[in-house]
């Protein structure tokens, strides 16, 4: 018993073929005409049914100017259709920065005239002190609570 699972190389697969459509040849030519003819007819029935296949074949197609799609070529205008696009992007995003930036300029300009314009100097922001006192308020509304709820009893 022969095993079928070994795989063929692809030039023994080659030679199998050749030697196959041979023998297909020989044994055809001996068959009767009548039998023949409608082997041909049975072939060409079969042809006829047979799904087409797809090729894939591929090709630039792109939008043109006018919005049409198609694989002809314009010249001038197909490149400046789609570097427009691309130069309006970049002077779009370069507008967006400096609006950003001017934006920045503008807070931290309102942060300094703040800063500057208030009662208290500037260096009490950085001792930590004063930020308690900003955070949890004056020590000395608290002390008046205390010392009015006592007199209060």
């Amino acid at each position: 018993m022969k095993h079928f699972d070994d795989q063929l190389t692809e030039t023994q697969a080659d030679q199998f073929g050749r030697a196959s459509a041979a023998l297909l040849n020989h044994g055809a030519q001996s068959l009767p005409i009548g039998i023949k003819d409608r082997l041909y007819a049975a072939r060409m029935k079969a042809l006829s049914v047979r799904k087409t296949q797809k090729v894939l074949v591929q090709t630039r197609i792109l939008a043109g100017a006018t919005g049409n799609w198609g694989s002809h070529s314009s010249g001038v205008w197909d490149t400046i259709s789609w570097i427009a696009p691309l130069v309006v992007l970049v002077f779009g995003l370069i507008g967006i920065a400096q609006w950003q930036d001017n934006s920045r300029i503008n807070d931290i300009a309102e942060v300094d005239a703040a800063l500057l314009s208030d009662d208290v100097p500037p260096d009490a922001y950085a001792d930590s002190g004063f930020m308690a006192f900003l955070k949890h308020g004056p020590l000395s509304d608290s002390g008046d609570t205390a010392a009015d709820s006592i007199q209060s009893k």
